[in-house]
Formats: C-alpha cells, sequence, structure tokens
C-alpha cells in the first residue's frame, strides 16, 4: 500500500461559502470581457420594448441576453437549444448568465424579436476597435460568399414549373371528380337518390350548399366588377385626351413573370445561388458581403443581397464603411466580379485607390512583364486598370487580398461552424450576419487586448471612451 499523500477529493464535500463568479473562469476569459462590453453599452431601444413593473411575469434581464447571445456566437454555438444546454453544463455561459438558465424558447423568441437593435452593435464595436487602434484603413479588401438559408432548394420552384404543375394537379382533381361522380352513380343505384347508406352528419352536409351559394355571390361580385369597369372604361374613351400631366407615367399591364423566376415556398425571399467552391452545384441561400481592414482583419461594413451577382455591391460597401468609419480607406482590392467602370470611377472619386481586375484571374498562367514608362493616352478603365495590376507595386497590393478578407471568411464559416442561416427573411438574415460580423471584431478587440496586458490577476475592459479600465480581480 503506497504511503503518498494526495489533495482531499470528495465529490460530495458541500462549500461552505460558494466561490464567487469571478474565479470560476481564467481572469483574460473571453466571457469577462463579453460581459463588460455588454455592461457599457446602452440596451435602452430593448429596455423599452418591456412593460410596467405588473404587466406579466418577470422577466430575464436583457443585458444577461444580450451577453448570452453575443459570446454563443463569437464561440460557434447560435442554436438557441444549444445555449440552453450550455447554460447546465457550460462554465462561462453559467458565469454570464449569473447561474440562470432560461430555456431556449425565451432565447429564441429574445433574439428574433430584438435581432434589428442586436444589429446596431456592429457600429458600437467597430468604433471601439476604431479607438483601440485596430482600424487604419490603409487597405480595405471586398469579398463575398454564398450562405445558406433556412430553407431547401427542393422547396423552389419555377414560374414555367408552377404553370405545368397547375395544369397537372388540376387534371388529377377532375380525374378524381369524376371517380367520385361514378361512384356516385353506383351509390344511388344501390341505396337510392336520397339515400347513401352512410349519411354524413348535418353539419358536412350543410357546408357543401354554403359553398357552392359563397362561389356563387362571389361571381355575381366579379361579374358586377367587371361590368363597372367596362362602362367607366367606355366612358373614359369617349372624353377628350387629358392634356399630360407631370410626374411618373401610368404603370403598364402586369405580364407574367419569366418561366425561369424561382421562388422558395419556405423562405421566398433567398434565392438559388452558386455553390461557394463548387460552382457546378447550387444552394438555395443568400450574398454575404464584407469589408475587412487589413491591420487587425476588422469587419468594417457587412452587407447581405439576394442578387448572386457581386457587381452591384462595391459601391454600397464602400460608402458603408465611410459611414461607419467616418473615413475613406487609402487602397481598396475587390476581386473581379465588382469591376464595372462605375465602381472605378465612383472609387476614386471618392479618394480611394481601387484595385479591380477586369478579367477573372487564372492560376498556372505565365505573369505578363510589367509595363514600364508613363500609360499612353486614351486608354480605357479597364486598360488603365488591367496596366496598373501588372505593374509591381500593383501586383504586390493586390496580393494582399487574399491574406485580408479570404480568411476572416474561414474563421466564420470553419472556425466558428457558421454555416446555415437560423432566421428567415430577408430583413431577419440580414440582421444576423451583423451579429456574426459584431461577434467577430469582438473576438478581435478581445484578442487585441489580451496581448496588450502584462500584470497578472487583472482583466482588461474597454469603456465608453475607449480607455482600457483595468480591474483587479477579488482571489
Amino acid at each position: 500500500m503506497t504511503t503518498r499523500t494526495f489533495r482531499p477529493y470528495d465529490r460530495d464535500q458541500p462549500y461552505l461559502l460558494p466561490p464567487p463568479l469571478q474565479e470560476w473562469l481564467p481572469a483574460d476569459h473571453l466571457a469577462y470581457f463579453v460581459a463588460d462590453l455588454v455592461a457599457e453599452r446602452d440596451l435602452k431601444p430593448i429596455l423599452a420594448t418591456y412593460g410596467g413593473g405588473t404587466r406579466g411575469t418577470i422577466p430575464y434581464h436583457p443585458e444577461l441576453l444580450v451577453a448570452v447571445l453575443l459570446y454563443a456566437d463569437a464561440v460557434g454555438m447560435p442554436s438557441s437549444r444549444r445555449i440552453a444546454r450550455e447554460l447546465e453544463e457550460n462554465i462561462a455561459f453559467r458565469v454570464l448568465a449569473a447561474n440562470q438558465r432560461p430555456d431556449f424558447r425565451t432565447i429564441s423568441d429574445f433574439l428574433q424579436q430584438h435581432l434589428a437593435a442586436l444589429a446596431t452593435l456592429f457600429v458600437d464595436v467597430l468604433t471601439l476597435c476604431q479607438r483601440a487602434g485596430l482600424v487604419k484603413l490603409g487597405h480595405v479588401a471586398l469579398d463575398g460568399t454564398k450562405v445558406t438559408a433556412n430553407a431547401s432548394t427542393h422547396k423552389a420552384m419555377s414560374y414555367g414549373r408552377m404553370v405545368t404543375e397547375e395544369a397537372r394537379l388540376q387534371a388529377e382533381v377532375d380525374a378524381l371528380l369524376a371517380q367520385a361522380e361514378a361512384a356516385d352513380a353506383r351509390d344511388d343505384a344501390t341505396y337510392g337518390p336520397d339515400r347513401r347508406g352512410d349519411e354524413l352528419p348535418a353539419e358536412l352536409a350543410r357546408r357543401e350548399p354554403r359553398l357552392q351559394t359563397i362561389r356563387a355571390a362571389q361571381r355575381v361580385l366579379e361579374h358586377e366588377a367587371e361590368a363597372e369597369a367596362a362602362l367607366t372604361q367606355a366612358a373614359r374613351e369617349a372624353q377628350p385626351p387629358p392634356e399630360p400631366r407631370r410626374g411618373r407615367p401610368p404603370s403598364p399591364p402586369r405580364t407574367p413573370p419569366p418561366p425561369t423566376a424561382q421562388r422558395n415556398f419556405t423562405d421566398p425571399e433567398s434565392r438559388i445561388m452558386p455553390a461557394p467552391g463548387a460552382k457546378s452545384s447550387v444552394i438555395q441561400g443568400y450574398n454575404c458581403h464584407a469589408a475587412v481592414d487589413a491591420a487587425a482583419q476588422i469587419i468594417v461594413a457587412a452587407e447581405v443581397t439576394d442578387e448572386p451577382n457581386d457587381k452591384q455591391q462595391a459601391q454600397p460597401l464602400i460608402t458603408q464603411v465611410l459611414a461607419n468609419t467616418g473615413q475613406v480607406p487609402r487602397v481598396v482590392s475587390l476581386d473581379a466580379g465588382y469591376f464595372s467602370e462605375a465602381n472605378v470611377e465612383a472609387m476614386t472619386t471618392l479618394g480611394c485607390e481601387p484595385l479591380i481586375p477586369p478579367d477573372r484571374q487564372t492560376h498556372g498562367h505565365a505573369i505578363p512583364a510589367a509595363p514600364r514608362g508613363r500609360p499612353p493616352a486614351g486608354l480605357s478603365v479597364a486598360e488603365r486598370m488591367r496596366r496598373t495590376l501588372r505593374t509591381q507595386r500593383g501586383r504586390r497590393r493586390y496580393a494582399r487580398r487574399k491574406a485580408i478578407v479570404e480568411p476572416v471568411f474561414g474563421q466564420i464559416k470553419q472556425g466558428r461552424g457558421f454555416r446555415p442561416f437560423l432566421s428567415r427573411g430577408f430583413q431577419k438574415v440580414r440582421g444576423e450576419w451583423a451579429l456574426i460580423c459584431t461577434t467577430h471584431n469582438v473576438r478581435k478587440l478581445w484578442t487585441a487586448l489580451r496581448r496588450r496586458r502584462r500584470r497578472p490577476g487583472e482583466r482588461v475592459r474597454v469603456c465608453h471612451g475607449g480607455r482600457k479600465a483595468k480591474r483587479k480581480t477579488q482571489r
């Protein structure tokens, strides 16, 4: 028998006094940083939605739910059911919730109700990143990624197929009605014209004539409306033509949509888009864009569109960068999908240098020699851009684009496991993407401030004025 002594180990040993939450995790843990960050934010738009003190049951504090949702997105656990499970098993979640345990329905309803208010935290966190010196706007790279919607491609149907399916289903209905009439004729011969042998209840028997009455009334109203419209049109044609009026011309008659127009029955606002990394396949989803600063990979602008083409999103993203940061980036790099003469001229007018190849980049081909001398006169916008990207300076700057923006999508999709959207509808998806980008910036800010902290036993939080307040943990 060994004589070695060990530390006491008794899982049934009760605590005389419960340990404080500040001792449950390391002092520089992300959960403490998120809690301090949310404590400094203005949650008045969310608080204003709650009723008076005597209305309903006592709800969970919004600060608790916001902190839990931000931390869950930051660590790649956006599911409300997963969050509810972590609130029971995960120490970091229990610290954020002060050992309270809202159920998954409370978390889900709070997120759906306040998604727009949570999306406004993007600019707030971006401002903190600027004050911390993480945003330089020397080089901003733009790119987009296709994200799967909360809907299946099998639930989408084109207009042409809808017309075909309508005719097929109508034929099936007519065939079923013919079979029913034949069966009724056989029953009349067997049981008599007034009895079926298996009589329906009186309530069901009255519904068929009521339906016929309603349909007859609808037909009468439709005929009356058509007659009134015809009389109005005839009277209008008999009058002399009026003088031309200012404003928009009258809308042309409605025409049916093209046969290839798609509509999804689960999320009608999502679209069929090429799958990322596999251009031969498609997904039902949205096109998500981000503008990333080169200094610390901070997202300075984010947007969602239902258009698979990227060309129309370049100018709105740069405008959003200016609105969010108050500055114009010096260099902006984009891939060939964003190129247009209008985009190049608009960015040049704003005061930044655009780097957008007019042609898609091909791998394995010989690189053309760098041009020398002054550019010839009379070059088009595309030719000038090609010449700029062939110079050594242009190649060096544009080569940084992949290292700036594409790792961000990898960190969001692969590192945090964000794949399909949980919400449905364009506005909710837009808010969810803003929340994902916000938590990306939160992680970058937390990492940068944690590296700057040197003295043990302290944790760093960012206040409204951008100051770093150090607070000693209780030991």
